[in-house]
């Protein structure tokens, strides 16, 4: 199993380039569901999650081509097998994002109850509510989702569907259900993600007709059929904010090249506050950083708040900082696993139900430590950079679900970083 081997207390410097976002590449991967001619995706990440996907699309039926440099082609043409068997989905949680597609192309769909990381309860049953007012009967059996349209449909009904918490999946999977609907879908209380957009951009390339994208109701008006399209993957915000806060917590000076800093207010906003020195430069965003930073608090929160995804990353940031901080998770309950393993490094925090209570120390110690999660062994990545002597990081195949080639990027920046088996 790959371990990273870290020697911290190099300053990062030069330029990195910020990979296309995971999250919007998933959902886009399963938009070519919807039509039986050619998508092309460009700045397709190369991650673990996005293999998976590939091979659960590719297990359907659909044609993939994957080119150089980020370039993946989908050819959806029929026959297909609407079905996503468990053991291509068990460790992946957007698997449920085929469920929409297939039922609005094809009328039925099997998909298997997703898996993914240990970080909480992130239910469906918001996905089945929602595709219920369109018209699916949805039954859960031996693991599997079992949809079909309601007796008398031949396609998806338009509905207004308001959730009872804002969902990202959930947005994403109405919103490619609803491109091929009979009529007008409203979606109350959506994501406002810039993933949301992003997946809003490639759906109206191929034909569909969608308004409010980035806001909390977008409107969606069914066409007959969708057409092919070539679309490019949004900037990663998560990976770009990881970079941030490692600069942050390492000093230097780095361009974050594709990086959207209008993306990251939430996120650039803390850092400044803490005495880094941030800003949008042509093509991307730039951090620079010296000496022990100050403590901040936030507040985990949807977009376009501080991002839970943000938050492990942070909080390594302020285990390193002058002073207090507490930091409050409001998203997932069980997302402060990684706590305990930066106290192994060094660092003094205290959680207290959602709260974690984080008092800065003037340095951390390394030691081997162990990823729980995707953005847990981001976090991890930054204290070792920071920590005295050698950290290794085991079980970073987490870390592979979301990061493209994240130890080969700070190498190239001045880290003092490797793979290890």
């Amino acid at each position: 199993m790959d371990k990273l081997r870290i020697r911290g207390g190099n300053q990062l410097k030069g330029e990195v380039l910020i990979s296309g976002a995971k999250n919007a590449a998933l959902p886009e991967l399963c938009a070519a569901l919807l039509t039986s001619e050619r998508v092309t995706l460009r700045n397709v990440p190369r991650l673990q999650d996005v293999s998976t996907m590939l091979k659960l699309i590719r297990n359907m039926g659909v044609q993939v081509e994957q080119g150089e440099e980020g370039v993946v082609v989908l050819c959806a043409a029929e026959p297909l097998t609407a079905e996503a068997p468990y053991e291509l989905v068990k460790t992946m949680r957007a698997s449920v994002l085929a469920l929409g597609p297939l039922l609005s192309r094809f009328g039925h769909a099997k998909v298997s109850l997703p898996g993914g990381c240990a970080i909480g309860s992130r239910p469906v049953d918001q996905h089945l509510k929602g595709l219920a007012l369109m018209g699916a009967e949805i039954a859960v059996e031996h693991g599997y989702m079992l949809a079909s349209l309601r007796s008398g449909l031949s396609r998806l009904q338009g509905a207004r569907i308001t959730t009872d918490m804002v969902t990202v999946t959930g947005t994403e999977n109405f919103m490619m259900a609803a491109a091929l609907a009979q009529g007008e879908t409203i979606l109350e209380n959506a994501a406002q993600e810039p993933e949301i957009s992003d997946l809003a951009d490639m759906l109206i390339a191929m034909g569909a007709q969608i308004e409010g994208q980035g806001s909390s109701r977008i409107r969606i008006h069914g066409v007959e059929a969708l057409h092919g399209c070539t679309h490019q993957v949004v900037a990663d915000r998560i990976e770009a904010g990881t970079f941030l806060c490692a600069v942050a917590a390492t000093g230097g000076d780095v361009v974050l090249r594709h990086g959207r800093a209008d993306h990251l207010d939430a996120v650039i906003e803390k850092l400044q506050a803490a005495g880094a020195t941030v800003m949008a430069v042509d093509g991307g965003i730039r951090v620079q950083s010296s000496g022990r930073l100050k403590a901040q608090n936030f507040r985990t929160t949807e977009y376009p708040g501080f991002p839970t995804d943000m938050q492990a990353q942070f909080m390594a940031l302020n285990s390193i900082s002058h002073g207090a901080s507490k930091v409050t998770e409001t998203i997932f309950e069980n997302r402060f696993m990684h706590v305990n393993e930066l106290v192994r490094l060094g660092a003094q925090i205290q959680i207290e139900g959602k709260v974690s209570l984080v008092e800065g120390v003037a340095k951390l110690s390394g030691a081997t430590v162990m990823a729980t999660d995707l953005r847990a062994s981001a976090s991890l990545v930054i204290a070792g950079l920071v920590a005295e002597g050698e950290t290794t990081v085991d079980r970073i195949y987490h870390l592979d679900r979301g990061y493209d080639q994240m130890e080969t990027k700070l190498r190239a920046l001045g880290a003092d970083i490797e793979r290890t088996r």
